[in-house]
């Protein structure tokens, strides 16, 4: 099996356990989850500058790390709101891995950890 297919099907699983834990277990908002979806992909505003300002900033708010941080910060914090703000933050990254969307070199914004576009 190719890798980009394993990273799609690791997207598709960080994408439901996210939505599982956010609606079903936790029974957060659809709404705040719909709002704030997209949120994370502001950070391509960096390629205005140029593409390795914009692969810098858009890989920053496209890795697991930061969100899966504030994830144990949440749980150690009791805070719902950062709590909901990382899972809606890793469905995102889930859902852009499910479609092809990996992390971006400085190249070209199409030159992607998973395959080209």
């Amino acid at each position: 099996m190719k890798s980009a297919m394993i990273l799609r099907i690791e997207g598709i699983m960080a994408l439901v356990l996210s939505v599982y834990f956010y609606f079903i277990i936790l029974q957060f908002s659809w709404i705040v989850f719909v709002i704030f979806l997209l949120a994370p992909d502001l950070s391509m505003i960096g390629y205005l500058k140029n593409n390795k300002v914009g692969s810098v900033w858009y890989n920053l708010f496209h890795t697991y790390s930061i969100p899966m941080l504030i994830i144990i910060c949440s749980v150690l914090m009791d805070s719902h709101i950062l709590l909901m703000i990382s899972l809606i933050w890793v469905a995102h990254i889930g859902m852009d891995r499910m479609f092809g969307y990996g992390l971006k070199y400085p190249t070209k914004f199409q030159d992607t950890h998973l395959d080209r576009l």
